[in-house]
């Protein structure tokens, strides 16, 4: 058994782990990098990461008391800023990887971060840009001008832009600095760094959860939003105070180039006959090329990379004389693995919905009772802080208790499948949503009994630990879909395509807040009749959130069935058939004869 697992272990790392042999860009025995510039690129991403995601829990309340926004005029502009902020990643790191370089497209977006935070900060000292305190007389407020709308959307626009330059390059700055070809410890020296790189990332994500938002609540928007002000200060300068000692690598070519070329050089091509793109068809290979035959999965594709003429299509160079019309193998099928993961990729959008109606959350606990004792209260922008701490408890134990004891009661390595984890945390979310809609039919019915009906922000008696379910069942879906589809995209996509695997992600949250909004939009206008509150209102004893919550759940189980029917017909993944194989292997070289496997035995 010990045999079955090294040799599956070896198998999957010959194939998926080519990197670190493969020859570094960087100049060998360079002194520059190393750990000794680390210290200054976490505490950019400590920095950053406090204080962008300190300001995130409470914005909602912020844009109804001071700028006297509705619940879906203030949760519509979240999810503007939402969907800015998970696009503008994707074009970092293109800019990134083919014009910029990561050093730069860092300090761009720090820079931009700072200047952003600054004029969301002066929306707290300057009273001309959001609207006066309403009229206690007549308890009439103003709505916010165009004027004041541009200024705030300005602040969320230099924000978005700003961390599509630090979100997609930070970690993989860090990596260039000991991802070291000429060190023999390279292996090891990116593990550590990235295990640093993630420590780091969750305790600041939980102290701005907690400080950042505690200061907010305790000493105003003035000094809550101006601390995160300082740190992206803070941030911008350990940044570039190491510039003299980091690795810059060199830019490489544009890869959403070279797949937009396989499309059109496959349209181009789209006549050539399929006895032209057989078995006896010459296939542009390149001279840096690993595929020397394209497969017959998509085949439709593969006259991209037929040549028709070598002596008109391939010039003296060894070059294709138009690349628009003839493209390497390899990047036909790196433009085929891509079109297959988009069916599962697509299934996590449905999580990145649930996760954005995080702001609805905060509302819903601030009407209940979150004292911890006698004297400690929660603030209700923290409670987000347990999906991040179930997450944290999560990942060790699996990997360390569960799986392990598993194996031991079973007698044999056991282990979960990628696509399972992913069904799993689909399932997972779907459960966390329902449990949102349970407990929120209990408080708004509680509130309306004991006489709060009318009055939103009064507290009612229930305890708002009734949420933890919640965040129990978001906090495992993320553990299990969030890593299980990163180890799915690492496992399919070629090599030269980990970046845009990355990068798609911030694609998943920018659909999924755009479907958030127009779903949003759609269920208040429909819901909402003349003198009478909708699902979504500003009364949320009034309101249906449930119903809404319900909804979300009842979409959640068509996804789940999707995911389930992506998944049926995808087929095995590379690691699957990797590890079939070695069985198979192993249980071939078992099949021998009795005598031979009793004298083995003796032997032993």
């Amino acid at each position: 058994m010990e045999t079955n697992e090294s040799n599956v272990e070896e198998r999957m790392l010959n194939q998926n782990h080519q990197v670190d042999d493969e020859e570094d860009q960087r100049p060998p025995k360079s002194k520059k990098g190393g750990f000794i510039s680390i210290p200054f690129i976490l505490a950019n991403e400590a920095f950053e990461k406090v204080a962008s995601f300190g300001l995130t829990p409470n914005m909602i309340v912020y844009l109804m008391n001071d700028y006297k926004m509705s619940v879906t005029n203030a949760q519509n502009l979240i999810y503007f800023w939402n969907t800015a902020s998970n696009f503008t990643p994707f074009v970092g790191a293109i800019l990134a990887d083919s014009l910029l370089g990561r050093f730069l497209t860092i300090g761009f977006g720090s820079i931009f971060s700072l200047l952003g935070m600054f004029v969301l900060w002066l929306t707290t000292i300057i009273p001309q840009v959001k609207p006066p305190p309403c009229d206690p007389s007549t308890s009439t407020c103003s709505s916010p001008t165009t004027g004041q709308y541009a200024f705030l959307i300005f602040a969320f626009v230099l924000m978005a832009i700003g961390g599509g330059g630090t979100k997609p390059c930070s970690q993989a700055f860090g990596a260039d600095q000991v991802h070291r070809g000429d060190n023999p410890k390279n292996k090891n020296n990116l593990e550590i760094f990235l295990n640093w790189y993630y420590m780091f990332s969750c305790l600041s994500i939980i102290v701005a959860m907690t400080v950042i938002v505690y200061i907010q609540d305790h000493l105003g928007w003035m000094v809550g939003f101006g601390v995160p002000v300082v740190l992206m200060f803070l941030a911008t300068l350990f940044f570039f105070l190491a510039a003299p000692i980091y690795v810059m690598v060199d830019v490489n070519r544009n890869l959403l180039v070279g797949l937009m070329q396989v499309i059109v050089a496959g349209f181009r091509n789209r006549k050539l006959s399929a006895s032209d793109c057989g078995s006896d068809a010459q296939y542009f290979q390149g001279t840096d090329s690993s595929v020397s035959i394209p497969s017959e999965k998509l085949r439709f594709l593969n006259a991209a990379c037929t040549i028709r003429d070598p002596d008109s299509d391939i010039g003296p160079d060894g070059l294709p004389r138009d690349p628009w019309r003839l493209c390497r193998v390899e990047d036909v099928e790196g433009l085929k693995s891509f079109i297959r993961v988009i069916p599962i990729w697509s299934t996590g959008i449905m999580i990145c919905v649930n996760t954005s109606i995080s702001s609805f959350s905060v509302l819903l606990t601030r009407t209940m009772d979150r004292h911890v004792g006698s004297n400690f209260e929660i603030p209700a922008a923290s409670f987000g802080t347990f999906i991040i701490v179930v997450i944290g408890i999560w990942i060790p134990l699996y990997y360390r208790v569960i799986l392990p004891l598993a194996s031991k009661i079973k007698g044999k390595p056991v282990t979960i499948s990628v696509k399972a984890r992913m069904g799993i945390g689909l399932f997972c979310s779907f459960m966390s949503i329902l449990t949102s809609g349970m407990v929120e039919s209990i408080r708004r019915q509680r509130a309306i009994d004991q006489g709060f009906e009318d009055d939103p922000k009064a507290v009612i008696q229930m305890s708002a630990l009734w949420t933890l379910p919640h965040s129990i069942f978001g906090g495992i879906a993320e553990a299990f879909f969030v890593i299980g589809q990163t180890e799915f995209f690492f496992s399919e996509l070629p090599k030269n395509m980990l970046s845009v695997a990355g990068a798609i992600f911030g694609l998943s949250g920018t659909i999924g807040n755009l479907m958030a909004s127009l779903l949003l939009n759609f269920i208040n206008g429909v819901t909402k009749t003349e003198g009478e509150d909708g699902w979504i209102a500003d009364n949320v004893n009034k309101g249906h959130y449930d119903y809404y919550y319900y909804l979300l759940a009842g979409l959640n189980v068509v996804n789940v069935i999707f995911y389930v029917y992506c998944s049926s017909i995808y087929g095995p993944t590379k690691n699957e058939i990797v590890v079939k194989e070695v069985i198979d292997d192993d249980d071939d070289d078992n099949q021998t004869s009795p005598l031979l496997r009793d004298t083995a035995h003796t032997g032993s």
